[in-house]
């Protein structure tokens, strides 16, 4: 089997993501899987979520706003590319840190240093912001914070050696997470939420003839080893990648079904119930080189990977990933509730014993 990252079936690159099964140095045996099609319908949302089943009473859970998302994404995008060694990336993580804190949020950093395939030396920080730090009972979400060092897709037309804003790729996640902290905030929860930055993952080797996944993923490769806290277990974690962008969708992505597939499956159907079956999308994807794999294979807990994937595309992923297209201007607030309102759903339903 092989897995690379981010690429296409049609051999247009063969680099982080990818929807084509790769050999790697951890062997990952995938199952099929049997999935059917789901309707479609808008988000049409506006009051606060609450699930409910036949003999229970709903479980509360606090409207996601999108346009505070949104703005998250913004203002990450302000800064420029986030590429390690910048000061662009500097000034980002002072700003996540001071707004993971404002929320009341308790915070580690953790600094490491990663040579790139390049032979750079990153300096990269991996940010873990932690809500009720001492409750027993804990769950993690993920996103990567740093933007790709060049717009090396076949579809970018200049300045491929520039770096890219990344308002999707790492922007729209991130942006998803810092919302979920100002709920939980406003909103408490019992029960302990980590939600953690990772670094240094977009900037591997984009190389379909000799792939090199160890390339990517350069931070979450480095927490998988040295995980802080010590001795930190929660029970799964979820990363959400590309999750922003207009018209995209969610595949049920093979390492996630491999290793967390009753985690995937009830994500899907919660996003499915809320009404968002147009996003969560019950059809299996190849495997994708993402933080996923590495906290999977190498820490040893469970985790899913919400990517977007949208019909009809060229390279596997949007038409704007790893271009300099990948702006505002492809950021859709109702994509990012879709995901949001989901992700605090999984949370408050978590703390309600009923997920």
């Amino acid at each position: 089997m092989q897995l690379i990252k981010k690429a296409s079936g049609q051999n247009l690159g063969g680099h982080l993501k990818i929807s084509t099964i790769f050999s790697f140095a951890f062997s990952v045996s995938l199952f099929a899987i049997l999935v059917s099609n789901a309707g479609c319908k808008g988000d049409t949302t506006n009051k606060p979520s609450t699930t409910e089943t036949s003999i229970e009473q709903p479980v509360p859970v606090p409207k996601f706003d999108r346009d505070s998302a949104f703005h998250y994404v913004d203002k990450q995008v302000a800064f420029g590319p986030r590429v390690p060694n910048t000061d662009a990336h500097k000034k980002c993580r002072e700003w996540l840190v001071g707004q993971f804190k404002s929320f009341g949020l308790e915070v580690i950093e953790q600094p490491f240093q990663a040579r790139a395939y390049t032979g750079t030396v990153l300096n990269g920080v991996n940010i873990i912001a932690q809500y009720k730090p001492s409750a027993p009972k804990r769950i993690f979400f993920a996103s990567h914070w740093d933007s790709r060092h060049i717009a090396d897709s076949p579809l970018n037309v200049d300045r491929s050696d520039e770096p890219i804003l990344g308002a999707d790729d790492g922007g729209s996640s991130t942006g998803i997470l810092l919302e979920i902290a100002r709920q939980l905030q406003a909103n408490p929860a019992d029960i302990g939420v980590d939600l953690i930055l990772f670094d240094a993952e977009d900037h591997g080797n984009d190389n379909d003839v000799d792939p090199q996944p160890e390339t990517w993923c350069l931070g979450s490769q480095y927490w998988s080893k040295n995980i802080v806290p010590a001795g930190y277990r929660p029970r799964y974690g979820i990363l959400l990648d590309m999750v922003g962008a207009k018209n995209t969708r969610f595949l049920k992505e093979a390492v996630s079904m491999n290793f967390a597939p009753e985690v995937m499956n009830k994500v899907w159907s919660l996003g499915q119930s809320l009404g968002y079956t147009n996003y969560f999308v019950n059809e299996k994807a190849g495997a994708i080189t993402d933080d996923h794999y590495f906290v999977n294979t190498i820490a040893k807990i469970p985790m899913i990977d919400i990517i977007g994937k949208p019909a009809n595309s060229q390279t596997g992923f949007g038409d704007h990933w790893h271009t300099h297209n990948d702006n505002m201007q492809v950021i859709d607030v109702r994509t990012l509730r879709a995901v949001g309102q989901t992700m605090l759903e999984v949370i408050y339903r978590e703390a309600a014993g009923r997920f």
